[in-house]
């Protein structure tokens, strides 16, 4: 028997899909018309990874992989169809497609799959960083694969203060039951302090708890308009 595929090519609305505005704003709508959705700067700095974790980072585009979803959810983000179908958790060797175009001053960052799981309290990232995903004025379809592989991957950790929150739990375990979600990111950024900070840089929040140099942070738009994933099964 073939297995499922999850295909999205947002005809109906955002399907599950959503950004986020930052831990005090909360999850933020994707710009949407019909057959794709857009994701624009300036986006918030989200500083949970902060040094001791792998740094700082973007978020593009996102989409839980399980409910409960709340009212708020499901306003910002539509119905997950994702979630809705009991769609696979088991990410090992998948092949996810994409679809994009658009314009980004990367600044040093790439657009790269980061995939979140949850064993007991913790939640552990894990980004793509030996297959990124690129970006051009022109449509481009690009397939990366889920590999295995931990050498192709980044754990994302946590900052000082939030290490009973996120942390690092093997790559193949998270790949194998990715039961929180999966985005896509810019990563790593350049987080440089405007001014004194009053305090160590990675301690404190960047950009909350300090102002940035935003000329060094991406900027751009980039549209999406197909996801596809075919699990290994």
């Amino acid at each position: 028997m073939a297995s499922p595929v999850y295909l999205e090519t947002f005809d109906e609305g955002p399907a599950g899909w959503w950004g986020f505005g930052g831990n005090h704003v909360g999850l933020q709508p994707l710009l949407w018309q019909k057959g794709q959705v857009t994701t624009q700067s300036p986006w918030w700095v989200d500083y949970n990874h902060a040094p001791p974790g792998a740094g700082y980072l973007h978020m593009l585009f996102s989409l839980n992989t399980r409910g409960p979803f709340s009212d708020h959810h499901r306003e910002v983000a539509g119905e997950n169809a994702f979630a809705n179908r009991r769609l696979p958790l088991d990410f090992r060797d998948a092949r996810i497609t994409v679809r994009t175009r658009g314009e980004l001053e990367a600044r040093g960052a790439q657009v790269l799959l980061l995939l979140q799981g949850r064993v007991d309290d913790l939640i552990s990232g894990w980004l793509l960083t030996g297959d990124p995903i690129l970006i051009g004025p022109e449509w481009r379809e690009q397939t990366i694969v889920a590999s295995a592989d931990e050498r192709k991957w980044t754990c994302l950790g946590s900052r000082h203060d939030r290490q009973d929150y996120y942390g690092r739990i093997p790559c193949a375990q998270i790949l194998g039951n990715v039961n929180v979600n999966f985005m896509f990111v810019l990563f790593p950024l350049d987080v440089r302090p405007m001014g004194p900070t009053g305090g160590e840089p990675h301690v404190l929040r960047a950009g909350r708890d300090y102002p940035l140099w935003t000329s060094r942070l991406p900027e751009g738009y980039i549209h999406l308009d197909t996801v596809r994933i075919e699990f290994a099964g």
